[in-house]
């Protein structure tokens, strides 16, 4: 048995005691854990035939440990002790939970913006080594980071071979150029994506580098493998998959709220796993990262189910919610076991969805967009009002009558269904401006709706494939900065702070063209500007 438990309210069972009968018949649980690729369909059947190493992780992962622990102690016996990794998606989100948790270092740069980037670039140089992750071996934000710090290093006469460590698929683009420049080098299983590349290389080289107990992740995650395998209907994998699409598209949102679990940021992670592998075919479940007590997280809207990260199953449940009315889980375990848990009931979702868990069709729209942006560099969009430190650009659905910021934010919550959501996409400095999440829980009580939060460019290689993919029941408020010392990148001909403003216009171009209602706030002050907008959604309450 696994350390994991679970408790299901009496209005969440109806879906479990409807549905999981039905995937015990079918033997998903057996045939996922034997490698079925035909699980999704014929049209998912290609891609699911090589996007299934995750299920038993051991055999790639375990020949891993030994030299990440062998170069984590060579390191710090030259003095180098803090782990920087340059990383997108579920390169950089995996080893985050892993080391917050664990309570070790790991300066995560996942980000373009100026200020984040000169941050951690000018850290602790001597003390530095650099993890390198790119599952493709040719994402833009990750190279440019690459090359910022190895002009670092070079600069402070350190020789970048030694301090930089690749992660990357066989045969990419990366793997070739890092082997050339003498780069110490980890490759992947190729046969995982990755959003599910926790317990991978992608996952274990910057963790366990940082100081993480990576043995203990693997074990925890291999016990759990026994149980997942199981056609019975107390398979928690099951019981979760079946949470989290057995009642969509009717409850298609889950709200993840975190009741001191221990698994610091797990709700985030989980995050980008359910939205970019649900989110497509205008089908999906929108995941809602929450603390106890928001507007979001008491059990209230129709269309959203609680899932409640506790310590043990003992825990109190939260304030507001009373198991007998309110549609939620109760989840409990380590995180080893937790990730290969939720890996499996996403995949479990997918099966009931009818869509293909394993693809991201829609994540490459915004990455050519800005890539276009960055090519042709056209004149600025003028906006269509300008409030103190703030310049408002809209969509067309909702441009008219747009004077300032009141009036702004009137026009894209007046978009608001009574089954919609609202994103908030701050392209900024996440670290500097980490309070800026808690406009997530205000607005959410003044609109009574759920609300993301996503930091950009992050978001774009995880939730960004729901917001184009999913059901269009969103409207999305992007934040960007006009000020601010720029950073240029070495060997190219744009600067960070051209690459986060085409990320952010790229990405804004394509949800208007997927006629999402999106407003856009460029803050000429960014200081001023937010406090502005932390004023405006205050009067909205």
């Amino acid at each position: 048995m696994t350390d994991f438990g679970i408790a299901v309210s009496s209005a969440a069972s109806a879906v479990l005691d409807e549905q999981l009968p039905g995937l015990v018949e079918a033997r998903i649980a057996s045939r996922l854990a034997a490698l079925d690729d035909t699980l999704w369909g014929p049209e998912a059947q290609p891609e699911a035939s090589i996007r299934l190493g995750w299920v038993h992780p051991s055999a790639a992962s375990r020949p891993l440990v030994e030299p990440i622990l062998a170069l984590r102690d060579e390191l710090r016996a030259q003095g180098v002790d803090r782990v920087v990794l340059a990383g997108m998606g579920g390169s950089s989100l995996a080893p985050e939970v892993i080391t917050r948790t664990a309570g070790v270092e790991l300066t995560v740069l996942d980000s373009t913006d100026p200020t984040m980037v000169r941050r951690a670039v000018e850290d602790r140089i001597e003390a530095t080594v650099l993890v390198v992750s790119s599952k493709s071996g040719s994402t833009l934000e990750t190279d440019s980071q690459r090359r910022i710090f190895e002009q670092a290093f070079t600069d402070a006469g350190i020789d970048p071979a030694a301090r930089i460590v690749v992660v990357t698929d066989p045969g990419s683009p990366l793997d070739a150029s890092a082997r050339e420049a003498g780069y110490r080098v980890f490759n992947a299983d190729p046969n995982v994506g990755g959003r599910y590349s926790a317990l991978t290389a992608f996952g274990l080289v910057p963790s366990g580098l940082a100081g993480a107990d990576i043995i203990e992740l693997l074990d925890d995650a291999e016990a759990a493998e026994e149980e997942l395998a199981e056609d019975d209907e107390a398979n928690p994998g099951l019981a979760l998959g079946v949470a989290l699409a057995g009642s969509a598209p009717a409850r298609n949102k889950i709200v993840i709220v975190d009741e001191a679990s221990g698994l610091v940021g797990f709700a985030d992670w989980a995050e980008q796993l359910i939205a970019e592998s649900t989110g497509k075919l205008g089908k999906g479940v929108l995941p809602v990262a929450a603390h106890p007590g928001d507007a979001d997280a008491v059990g209230n809207f129709a269309d959203v189910r609680l899932i409640r990260l506790v310590p043990d199953l003992d825990a109190p449940a939260g304030a507001d919610s009373d198991a007998a009315v309110v549609d939620q889980l109760m989840l409990s375990g380590s995180l080893g076991t937790q990730f290969a848990i939720w890996e499996h009931a996403t995949a479990v979702a997918g099966y009931l969805l009818g869509i293909n868990p394993f693809d991201q069709p829609d994540v490459e729209a915004a990455k050519a967009a800005a890539r276009g942006l960055l090519d042709a560099t056209p004149a600025p969009e003028a906006p269509v009002a300008v409030d103190g430190a703030v310049e408002l650009r809209a969509s067309a659905n909702i441009a008219g009558g747009v004077s300032d910021l009141a009036t702004g934010l009137g026009a894209l919550f007046g978009a608001l269904g009574t089954d919609g959501y609202v994103a908030v996409q701050a392209y900024l400095d996440r670290i500097g401006l980490a309070d800026l999440e808690e406009i997530r829980a205000e607005l959410a009580a003044a609109l009574q709706r759920p609300v993301t939060f996503g930091w950009g460019p992050r978001f774009l290689h995880s939730t960004g494939q729901f917001h184009k993919g999913g059901p269009a029941q969103g409207v999305f408020l992007q934040l960007s900065a006009a000020d601010g010392e720029d950073l240029p990148i070495p060997g190219r001909e744009f600067t960070f702070g051209g690459l986060i403003r085409a990320q952010a216009d790229g990405d804004a171009q394509v949800l208007a063209e997927h006629g999402l209602p999106v407003l856009r706030l460029r803050l000429n002050d960014t200081a001023a500007g937010l406090a502005q907008l932390r004023a405006a959604v205050s009067a909205l309450a």
